[in-house]
């Protein structure tokens, strides 16, 4: 945030794990970003999971166990007007400063 900040972006920060997450959130993301990129498989939470729950998670229906588990998910990830970016690298900086204008 404190880039964020020094950037001059204006941001609304919002703590899924705390905060929860709606069901339709969760939806525009798992239709606009790649699961891969979305879906942190390195992660304690992950390796935890059973084969069902990661079964669902690459199947057709992977929403009940991220919202179940919403460490789950990469974070941090940045909505702006329908473009989703996932992760805080060079990258996802470069495309932040981009969009703020």
């Amino acid at each position: 945030m404190k880039w964020l900040d020094e950037a001059g972006i204006a941001y609304r920060f919002h703590d899924f794990r705390k905060d929860g997450l709606a069901p339709e959130e969760l939806a525009k993301w798992l239709a606009a970003i790649d699961r891969d990129v979305l879906i942190n498989r390195r992660g304690t939470t992950y390796r935890q999971l059973d084969d069902k729950a990661k079964a669902a998670l690459a199947g057709e229906e992977p929403a009940a166990v991220l919202l179940g588990a919403p460490t789950l998910m990469k974070r941090p990830i940045f909505a702006c007007e329908g473009t989703y970016l996932v992760g805080f690298g060079d990258a996802q900086k470069a495309a932040l400063k981009d969009l703020a204008g």
